[in-house]
């Protein structure tokens, strides 16, 4: 069904005391969570997923049993409301989890050039919530472009370039080199676009790599893809955002942040520092989009 759904606070209604849960009620928990599986699938569009969310918010009962079912699935409930659905990302050992491996194969990509695709996601996260108070508000909405990520990697990579010779510190390591820092520098040497005679993007280039990044959470419901400015240009969603806010603050995405990044953006590269940059705090346990192994 995809006529329009108007949400409105529903009258409570209390369950019966000690009510039995009966097959149709499991089969009502599971439907529920196979809608919050398809991201992007709107509450508001959808008079049945729209009528399960309610009962979810006004039934205690049912609302336990849908979790217990999404446990059992390997999902964590990150959020359920009538902006974001039920929103659910899959734990390491959901067989829903999409791990970094399954990604690279899935773009092609060798084992030299999955760090690259990791990094690719991780700036992107970076800059559609440069600051704690943007994953916070519920109603920011980030903005990234293709070309903006790949341009503000190029310009971390110089940042680090430049750290690393103040420092005295070797800034030519073998390119399959693990960690973090050896990917942005690797990431420096490959082509933005690619060898062409027309400057097509070749999937192995740098902005390639993040149209690939882009084009894979857009599948999955949490970019939306605005226009073709820039390389693409792409807004946020209310599950992206619980997935950062959810995955935010580890070293990796505190390491990029540290260097610099403004607190608003536009989709353009920038690494001025922003002005609070000491005060700056990320929210615990952070990640990318997929498991790393």
């Amino acid at each position: 069904m995809t006529e329009h759904v108007e949400w409105s606070e529903p009258e409570a209604v209390a369950a019966p005391a000690g009510a039995p849960v009966t097959p149709a009620d499991a089969a009502d928990a599971a439907r529920l969570v196979a809608f919050g599986l398809q991201p992007k699938l709107q509450p508001a569009r959808d008079q049945e997923y729209a009528d399960l969310l309610r009962r979810y918010r006004e039934d205690p009962p049912f609302a336990r049993l849908a979790d217990a079912v999404a446990t059992g699935l390997g999902l964590i409930v990150l959020e359920v409301s009538p902006r974001a659905g039920m929103a659910v990302t899959a734990a390491e050992d959901s067989v829903f989890a999409v791990r970094m491996g399954d990604y690279a194969r899935r773009t092609s990509a060798d084992g030299g050039d999955r760090f690259l695709h990791g990094l690719a996601h991780l700036a992107v996260a970076a800059m559609a919530f440069p600051r704690p108070e943007d994953l916070a508000d519920d109603g920011y909405i980030g903005r990234v472009t293709v070309n903006g990520v790949d341009a503000f990697v190029r310009q971390a990579c110089h940042r680090l370039e430049e750290r690393a010779a103040e420092q005295g510190e070797n800034t030519d390591p073998a390119t399959d080199a693990p960690g973090l820092e050896a990917a942005w520098r690797i990431w420096a040497r490959r082509s933005a676009t690619g060898a062409t005679k027309d400057a097509r993007r070749l999937a192995g280039s740098t902005t390639g790599i993040v149209a690939k990044a882009v084009a894979f959470l857009t599948d999955s419901g949490f970019l939306q893809r605005t226009s073709d400015d820039s390389g693409g240009t792409y807004r946020t969603t209310a599950r992206y955002q619980l997935q950062v806010r959810d995955l935010a603050g580890g070293a990796a995405m505190a390491e990029l942040l540290e260097l610099g990044v403004v607190p608003v953006t536009d989709g353009t590269p920038t690494l001025l520092p922003p002005e609070d940059a000491d005060d700056l705090e990320l929210v615990a346990d952070a990640g990318l989009p997929f498991h790393s192994a």
